[in-house]
């Protein structure tokens, strides 16, 4: 949700702060669409929909999806459409892969999925002949486009066994905190199971901010702490090294960053 939601600002559109005096019934009639304290207008996402549907209809329809080919092309799209800075147009011109887990859980993962239906729809509606468009989005729904998060998965255990040391900085929970922590252990049972002898990496560094502590079971995955039992973090004996912040990212990243900033800035001026 946060990069389609940074996609949309990516393309020259805006969210708004949401004043409680407005009620969710209001904006809803009104065109808006609340995230806590701030509006997106249902209009951009309906043209970052068309910025979607662009870039699926120049690609290869035959081929396989996943998020980082998505997020890769839409970088391409941003980068040569568009003048406005995002991630995915940063992350295309730099070649760094992006990977979203729960991809269907997005406007992306939405827009891809009815420009999919779009393709079918003259012939579910020949299958249907005389049916409801009920039936005929039932008979859509038969459909599908092909995605295939493995590739996904892959892909990213790929770039981690070839690093050679790891670190790793996560921000709240959700699905991407814990589906990022788990290669090693996909590497450990891979040995086991298929007879291989693959040395299961292992974070060494990691920075971690949210503010649910662990036993409200919000984390969407362990703490880094309890990630050495599974096989996930170096422990700190051996050379490991995290810092798990329980505060509000909102306030502890950018600060977070300016000091790295600072850092960055004193070491070069030595340098010099």
């Amino acid at each position: 949700a946060l990069i389609a939601h940074g996609l949309s600002e990516s393309v020259g559109k805006t969210h708004y702060r949401h004043h409680p005096s407005m009620s969710d019934e209001e904006l809803f009639k009104k065109g808006y669409n609340r995230v806590y304290d701030t509006l997106e207008m249902e209009s951009n996402l309906n043209y970052v929909e068309h910025v979607v549907s662009r870039t699926m209809k120049r690609m290869d329809h035959d081929q396989s999806l996943s998020s980082e080919i998505l997020t890769r092309e839409l970088g391409k799209t941003l980068a040569e459409e568009y003048d406005g800075a995002g991630i995915l147009k940063s992350a295309y011109v730099k070649k760094v892969p992006v990977f979203i887990p729960a991809f269907t859980d997005s406007e992306m993962g939405l827009d891809v999925g009815t420009w999919a239906m779009g393709r079918e729809l003259d012939q579910a509606r020949a299958r249907v002949k005389g049916g409801s468009d009920l039936e005929v989005l039932r008979a859509i729904h038969r459909s599908c486009p092909s995605f295939n998060p493995y590739l996904d998965l892959n892909s990213y255990a790929s770039h981690v066994i070839s690093a050679k040391r790891l670190g790793i900085f996560t921000i709240g929970g959700g699905v991407p905190r814990n589906w990022a922590q788990q290669v090693g252990p996909y590497i450990e049972i891979s040995n086991s199971r298929l007879g291989l002898n693959v040395q299961p990496p292992r974070f060494q560094y990691g920075v971690r901010i949210c503010p649910e502590p662990d036993y409200w079971g919000g984390l969407s995955g362990c703490t880094y702490q309890e990630g050495i039992s599974w096989g996930k973090f170096i422990p700190p004996e051996e050379g490991g090294r995290f810092a798990e912040v329980l505060s509000d990212a909102t306030v502890v990243w950018p600060l977070l960053m300016v000091g790295l900033l600072e850092r960055v800035k004193a070491k070069r001026g030595l340098r010099t």
